[in-house]
């Protein structure tokens, strides 16, 4: 599961305009970020595999690919749900109810691979769920 994204940067070689192309992908049971640069000026290439997705890039992902959202079957086991939610999403308790009510009502959303993570681990605990584009 892979969405990207293409966007400039400032070229680390000559400060020109370089050409970006960002990539979310769901490896294994792993959300990866992934950018490749290039600039047309100089030449200078580089990836760099690995890092964290920036949020204003996470912003144009939503925008040009689309929402997903994390749907889970009723009935939901609430206590084994909000387990996986604050192992995943790294939240206290207070955070992971809001969450919880959200996922409840079909309202918990984010990227493709974002919410198919999410399944996956909730479908390794028990829990059917799946992740679906969102059709406005």
């Amino acid at each position: 599961m892979v969405e990207s994204v293409g966007y400039s940067s400032a070229c680390q070689g000559c400060g020109a305009e370089a050409a970006c192309c960002g990539v979310q992908a769901l490896v294994g049971e792993a959300l990866r970020w992934d950018v490749e640069s290039r600039c047309q000026a100089c030449g200078f290439a580089v990836a760099v595999c690995g890092g964290d997705l920036p949020e204003d890039l996470r912003g144009r992902l939503l925008a040009e690919h689309g929402r997903a959202r994390l749907q889970v079957a009723p009935p939901a086991r609430n206590a084994a749900v909000m387990r996986v939610l604050r192992s995943e999403l790294g939240i206290g308790l207070d955070g992971v109810r809001a969450v919880l009510d959200q996922v409840l009502a079909g309202q918990y959303e984010g990227t493709l691979p974002e919410m198919e993570l999410l399944a996956r681990k909730l479908r390794a605990s028990g829990i059917e769920a799946t992740a679906a584009r969102v059709v406005d």
